[in-house]
């Protein structure tokens, strides 16, 4: 799933001068976007949001579902970022331009980098509950000019959190990155980390974290306590750096999404599904990818390229991770 909005808004962000450099637990909001159509999907999109923008290289986070409905999402571009496809229910197949075609289940991970140009499209193969997030990592700019690739990881590891001998257990999937000693095979361009936390009921830990990063969590499902904050399905619970690990614990079952990286020090412009560094950029993106150039196309998409929207009247400009 991208970024199908026909008015997009746009996104500057990037840069040191806003990161928390001590722990907060700030809540942000999200907002219901609807990926257009007739019985067309509402996702609830917390970054890039009002207050904070970017949690390490993590530019994007949009949550879906739990709900019946039919994903189709005509093939669309893609520059300087990764999509990372993560579901907790039913199945999402991915098309692209490099000749990839792969159905992606629970607890797989698809990985797509666009590099300098992509296009790829999604649908569910029938309607029935889709339950997940599409997130986005922005490439700095030794690799957001590099080839497109994609990858398909079935199985990511684990690490079993330390909890007390009576409370049930904890699992952590390292989906990107490292955490705790472990690292995923997914291909990272700068230290971040994305992480599964599941939690039975009456669980709780204490999760590794690197001091030096920044962190924001997102509660997938049940009522999680997060350093001390009650988190449900919603909003993104920011918790900046500074910390070198994070209680968690959980009445009943909980599932959550732990984001972080080192701060990214580049300022970019994101508007639709393009991450540039100035407003020329994303012009030159735009025109390219109208006039099929770059992109490529997506073999068995059914469907016609989607659109570019109009650009706004105004210029976009990389302005600082806080409005």
């Amino acid at each position: 799933m991208s970024n199908l909005e026909t008015d997009p808004r746009e996104s500057a962000c990037g840069g040191l001068a806003d990161v928390a450099a001590e722990p907060v637990n700030e809540l942000l909001t999200g907002r219901d976007v609807v990926l257009g159509g007739p019985r067309a999907m509402r996702v609830t999109r917390t970054l890039p949001n009002r207050d904070v923008r970017m949690v390490g290289a993590w530019c994007f986070v949009d949550h879906y579902g739990p709900e019946r409905a039919t994903m189709h999402v005509p093939p669309h571009p893609h520059t300087g970022l990764q999509t990372v496809s993560w579901l907790v229910e039913g199945e999402v197949l991915h098309r692209d331009s490099v000749g990839s075609e792969q159905l992606i289940r629970p607890g797989q991970l698809n990985l797509m980098t666009a590099g300098r140009a992509i296009s790829h499209a999604e649908e569910s193969p029938s309607e029935a509950v889709l339950h997940g997030v599409q997130l986005w990592v922005a490439l700095p700019s030794a690799a957001r000019g590099g080839a497109p690739a994609f990858e398909h990881h079935p199985v990511l590891p684990t690490l079993t959190a330390p909890s007390s001998p009576s409370s049930p257990g904890v699992t952590v999937t390292v989906i990107m990155g490292e955490l705790g000693g472990v690292t995923s095979p997914a291909t990272v361009h700068t230290p971040l980390v994305g992480a599964e936390v599941t939690l039975e009921a009456g669980a709780g830990t204490s999760v590794p974290l690197r001091p030096g990063f920044e962190y924001a969590v997102l509660a997938l499902s049940g009522t999680v306590r997060v350093g001390g904050t009650d988190l449900s399905p919603g909003p993104l619970l920011y918790l900046g750096s500074g910390r070198s690990e994070l209680a968690v614990e959980a009445e009943g079952a909980g599932r959550l999404l732990l984001l972080g990286g080192e701060p990214f020090e580049e300022r970019i412009v994101m508007w639709w599904n393009f991450v540039g560094r100035s407003h020329e950029d994303i012009v030159r993106f735009r025109r390219e990818w109208m006039e099929g150039e770059g992109f490529g196309t997506v073999p068995g998409a059914g469907a016609a390229p989607l659109p570019a929207p109009e650009l706004p009247l105004t210029p976009l400009k990389a302005r600082g991770r806080r409005r």
